[in-house]
């Protein structure tokens, strides 16, 4: 059994300050990917400088302050990267991966876009490369015979059921049906699943983002962008996925909840 978890932490020295580190010390997951770190390696807390039992790839942002991710695994990789050979986004602290005994694990923290100005150009752009760095990987994958996962903030809900009020954001960024259409060539053309969604067909949700505006958290007015992506393969030995949802508002240490699947490779 694997289990991998993602989770936004939304800063991660102020997380640590809220419950980050004790839930590190908790958790059973053997891979986690972490997003909008926003932090420098050195500029971590002590506790999580130099996490005892876990090897750490950090891939911070150039823009300082921005963006960042990580992937923490309990096993040494045989493999890490970071970026998908990108000349605009490898230095925007977006991704990064890592190569396990017929697996590969990727952290991603795709641009959330503003409708109407440079960011959602910006998000475009990345949209752009990163299906193609999907397929190349997915491929290279297969000759290997590997699996792959890519976990992240997606920052696209796909469908009406993976956010609260979906009529009132279908021209906002997140829901825009470019952006929708984009993420169903994921599935569709580079022939990725989206693993929460195959063990949870029918249900609304479960949302993995809640604004800190009003009461969206207490009213679970919530958005499913943080997703784990897999190939075909690794999403058929997926035998549970769910939100590590905060009991309460006050108990949250993050904007988002982690991510947990638990993939049964048996015998392989």
């Amino acid at each position: 059994m694997i289990v991998v978890t993602s989770v936004n932490v939304n800063g991660i020295r102020a997380a640590a300050k809220k419950g980050l580190i004790e839930w590190l010390a908790a958790t059973e997951a053997d891979v986690i990917c972490l997003q909008e770190v926003r932090s420098e390696p050195e500029q971590l807390p002590v506790e999580l400088r130099d996490l005892e039992g876990w090897h750490t790839v950090w891939a911070p942002s150039a823009a300082k302050g921005r963006a960042g991710v990580a992937v923490l695994s309990r096993q040494e990789p045989a493999r890490t990267a970071v970026g998908f050979a990108s000349a605009e986004f490898d230095n925007s602290g977006r991704y990064a991966e890592i190569d396990l005994p017929g697996l590969t694990v990727a952290s991603l923290y795709l641009p959330s876009g503003e409708v109407g100005t440079e960011r959602q150009d910006e998000k475009e752009r990345f949209m752009a490369e990163f299906l193609v760095h999907l397929t190349e990987l997915r491929a290279r994958a297969a000759t290997e015979g590997r699996e792959v996962v890519v976990c992240g903030d997606w920052n696209i809900a796909h469908r009406p059921e993976d956010l609260k009020n979906w009529k009132a954001n279908q021209k906002a960024a997140g829901f825009l049906p470019e952006e929708r259409a984009w993420l169903s060539r994921v599935y569709d053309e580079a022939g990725y699943v989206d693993v929460v969604r195959t063990l949870h067909p029918d249900r609304t949700g479960p949302y993995t983002w809640w604004s800190y505006r009003g009461r969206a958290f207490d009213n679970d007015s919530g958005w499913r962008i943080d997703l784990q992506v897999a190939s075909p393969g690794l999403a058929a030995k997926a035998v549970e996925a769910y939100v590590e949802r905060a009991a309460t508002h006050t108990e949250r240490w993050s904007d988002h909840a982690p991510v947990t699947v638990a993939y049964d490779f048996g015998d392989n």
